[in-house]
């Protein structure tokens, strides 16, 4: 047998061939795995990208970017705050380039001998002396001296701003927005065309400038486009509503200095509603504000005897009455007996709505005409002096009902306020005539039916005391969907909000119930005339409605949703920031409502009490 022995290069050779399928194999191998395995790149990448050559889109959504291209010559610090806290989601990208001192100090050199030639030139002709090229060079000079001494450098400075939309028409609107904001700091922007793609790659966070549009600009400028810049809320008058969760700061407000002194307050049960509303009602007193509160869980009883306050129970067997047929004294333009009785009659007629049900307009026409006859039937007219003359009551309006023709359902459903269960509640005179910086109208008592007739009266009581008499007050209306679950109250609530103003009357309605209260429409109306807006942890059931509603950014909304109890956000006018609700030791003890705390409370008390008895 013979053996053929291989030289060692074909060995070489044939281990070499081997190895480079084994290589390829590999790969092939580790594509086929990394095909399988999802990465951070996969997880972040948007599904789909369209490039047009004015805007991208990108998952459904449509994006464009605006470049800063020109600057003024004075330009002020946190100048781009109003883009950075603008509601609505951006992406904002800097790049800084320094240059060498040395180079922009020569050019500086050589620019200053061009303009003061050409101011020499113009000197020698005669020519009238030029302030641009005079102020130019003073401004040079100036920072020829910044430049040697160090006390400035000098960069190339890039500004790019991508605006996210969920339309090409809502896009373009965004755009018009964005470039009137830039435009009132004098800063001129154009939109980044036929390079859409560029510009959004710009501002992604990978540090990568592949638009290349800079300025030129020296230290001082450039730091006052610093971007991280929070609202401030704090101003010289008012009462502490909390701490800003931006920076820390103090949120101090007046809320009589916004156009309307309105507030709405928006939480989920447990989220500290009551609480910040307490706490506001504390401040307000020490300011000289009269309050007014409208409580239906006994919430604001202790609160109420802690500073002296006055505590009326309204139910069907208290002493305390109310008589919605009260007249107002009128202040200014509604000082005319026909101006008065003409809004008592309307308002009525909203009460009567609510006892009654729904009226047609036969039946509609024949209350009205009923409710003008009985207050004529008490000698209260337009010609009438109304300083001094007795208000009907529920029983005499159900006397002038029964003597109409066609009026006979109408007083049987009435019967039941005035001779039946709910007898009493409203058929009897006024008897509350309390001189008090703080009333507080307790309804707990009364039953689910009654309360909504009730809360209006009170309403009703309240607006007749505020007209007669112009003094700063506050009124808060808690749990105010009871009010809208009705047509008729939830359009007097909007009224006394739309008119509160000029009687110097700030209301504040709270609700934990956000889908009913923005269901209505008098709801979201009342939202748009409250220049001051809280908004604390909401629910996932209404978060969206509240997102729209205000407008908020996922974040925002997720703010409201993950917050603990005393944070969410702050709207005053057209500033928001996040708040956290706080109070001193001293304010916690009067005006919580946690149970377990109020009977610790209430035991120290009696310890206490017990002690001084003793001693004595």
């Amino acid at each position: 047998m013979a053996f053929k022995i291989k030289p060692e290069q074909e060995i070489k050779k044939s281990q070499a061939k081997v190895s480079s399928t084994e290589a390829r194999e590999l790969l092939e191998a580790e594509k086929i795995y990394r095909e399988g395995v999802t990465s951070v790149k996969d997880i972040i990448a948007p599904a789909s990208m369209k490039v047009d050559p004015r805007s991208v889109e990108l998952n459904g959504k449509f994006l464009t970017t605006l470049f800063a291209i020109n600057y003024p010559r004075y330009i002020n610090v946190g100048w781009f705050s109003p883009i950075i806290n603008y509601s609505s989601p951006l992406d904002v990208a800097m790049f800084f380039y320094p240059v060498k001192t040395e180079i922009i100090l020569k050019q500086l050199k050589n620019k200053v001998g061009a303009v003061q030639a050409q101011l020499m030139a113009d000197a020698e002709k005669g020519a009238p002396r030029d302030p641009l090229r005079e102020t130019a060079l003073r401004d040079i000079e100036t920072l020829r001296d910044d430049l040697t001494q160090g006390t400035e450098k000098f960069f190339q400075f890039a500004l790019y701003v991508t605006i996210y939309a969920d339309t090409k028409e809502k896009l373009e609107l965004m755009v018009e927005k964005i470039e009137s904001l830039f435009g009132s700091k004098l800063v001129y922007s154009k939109r980044a065309l036929y390079q859409s793609e560029q510009a959004f790659n710009s501002c992604l966070p990978l540090a990568n400038d592949e638009l290349q549009i800079s300025f030129n600009m020296n230290s001082s400028p450039v730091a006052s486009s610093f971007p991280f810049i929070s609202s401030e809320l704090t101003g010289n008058d008012g009462i502490l509503y909390g701490i800003n969760r931006h920076n820390n700061s103090l949120i101090i407000f007046d809320r009589f200095s916004l156009q309307n002194p309105n507030s709405v307050v928006f939480a989920t049960s447990g989220a500290g509603k009551s609480y910040a509303i307490k706490l506001e009602v504390l401040r307000s007193m020490m300011m000289g504000i009269e309050v007014m509160i409208i409580d239906p869980e006994n919430e604001y009883k202790y609160l109420a005897d802690a500073v002296g306050g006055a505590y009326i129970n309204i139910s069907l067997n208290s002493e305390t009455k109310l008589n919605p047929f009260d007249l107002p004294k009128g202040i200014g333009e509604d000082s005319k007996p026909a101006d008065i009785i003409r809004s008592a009659v309307i308002t009525l007629k909203g009460l009567v709505r609510l006892m009654l049900g729904e009226l047609s307009h036969e039946e509609d026409s024949l209350v009205d005409r009923a409710l003008l006859e009985t207050y004529a039937k008490k000698d209260i007219t337009p010609e009438s002096d109304l300083s001094n003359v007795e208000a009907p009551l529920m029983r005499d309006f159900e006397e002038v009902l029964g003597g109409m023709a066609g009026g006979e359902s109408l007083v049987m459903r009435l019967k039941k306020y005035t001779t039946g269960t709910f007898a009493g509640l409203f058929n009897s005179p006024t008897n509350i005539d309390v001189k008090n910086q703080m009333i507080c109208f307790s309804v707990r008592d009364l039953e689910d039916e009654l309360k909504p007739i009730a809360i209006y009266s009170i309403v009703n009581y309240i607006w007749t005391i505020v007209r007669s008499e112009l003094k700063k007050r506050i009124l808060v209306i808690d749990e105010a969907w009871w009010l809208m679950q009705r047509e008729d109250s939830a359009k007097f609530i909007f009224a006394l909000v739309k008119r509160c103003r000029k009687y110097y009357l700030g209301v504040t309605t709270i609700t934990q119930d956000v889908t009913d209260f923005l269901s209505s429409p008098y709801g979201k109306a009342i939202v748009t005339n409250s220049s001051l807006q809280l908004l604390l942890k909401q629910s996932p059931a209404g978060i969206n409605m509240i997102k729209d509603t205000f407008m908020l950014t996922e974040g925002e909304k997720y703010l409201l949703l993950e917050g603990n109890v005393g944070e969410g956000i702050f709207f005053a006018g057209d500033k928001h920031v996040a708040i956290l609700v706080k109070a001193s030791y001293t304010e916690d003890q009067i005006i919580t409502s946690d149970p377990k705390q109020l009977l610790e409370i209430e035991a120290a008390k009696k310890e206490f009490d017990t002690a001084m008895s003793g001693q004595q």
